[in-house]
């Protein structure tokens, strides 16, 4: 059984009444993946806008794995100090991350990010030392159209997070960095600037099953028309 983790912030835990890209990859790897798999992690929530706290099951659709490590408002920052008993507890396999843009928002700067980056790598890896990790860029949201010097933090962190990867890869515990979808439109993948929408879902499905399937030949690449 091969157990995956998704960890991230609001992009990933998802809020009331969406998929989630969580949903959009499983149903991939449910058409593509040959062997048995899951999904794992602490927490099974959806953030609720209305309460201003990550206690909905509302699932646009509730019927497959729905642990995670995510939540609104944290970055790595937050999940650094988790990540360890987190891995110890589910017995994860695979870590896919999508962290970044709240650190740089509210927390750290790019270097100090990217500090964290590194934390995060090491605790994972204490708790299991053939852990895998496919980690996703930030993707830029409408602060960073707006604001440069936002953006050019973004632009720093990637860089640096692209250093952190090359520099930590190892054969027993490899680390994947993802390719940012191409053809990702905030105007149009986002409902807010920020948060995916449907075709956002999918696009960073996308970027998590392709990273896999070039570098490990995990399933297939994504779909198009998947669900």
């Amino acid at each position: 059984m091969l157990r995956f983790m998704p960890v991230g912030d609001s992009q990933t835990i998802g809020s009331a009444g969406e998929h989630t890209w969580r949903y959009r990859l499983w149903r991939h790897l449910c058409e593509t993946y040959g062997g048995p798999y899951t999904l794992v992690g602490p927490r099974e929530t959806l953030y609720d806008k209305a309460e201003d706290a990550p206690t909905s099951y509302a699932y646009a659709e509730p019927d497959f794995p729905r642990a995670h490590l995510a939540g609104w408002g944290e970055g790595w920052l937050h999940m650094a100090p988790l990540i360890g008993d987190a891995v110890r507890a589910s017995r994860a396999d695979v870590l896919l991350v999508s962290l970044g843009l709240i650190d740089l928002g509210f927390y750290t700067n790019a270097e100090q990010t990217a500090e964290n980056v590194r934390r995060f790598v090491a605790e994972a890896r204490a708790a299991d030392p053939r852990i895998r990790m496919v980690m996703l860029p930030v993707i830029p949201n409408i602060r960073a159209e707006a604001d440069a010097s936002f953006a050019a933090q973004v632009t720093l962190f990637n860089e640096l997070l692209a250093k952190a990867v090359a520099d930590l890869d190892e054969p027993r515990s490899p680390i994947l960095l993802a390719s940012p979808p191409p053809s990702y439109d905030i105007h149009v993948d986002t409902y807010d600037g920020t948060h995916p929408n449907a075709s956002g879902e999918h696009k960073i499905a996308a970027a998590f099953a392709g990273a896999m399937y070039q570098g490990w030949g995990f399933g297939q690449p994504y779909a198009a028309g998947t669900s």
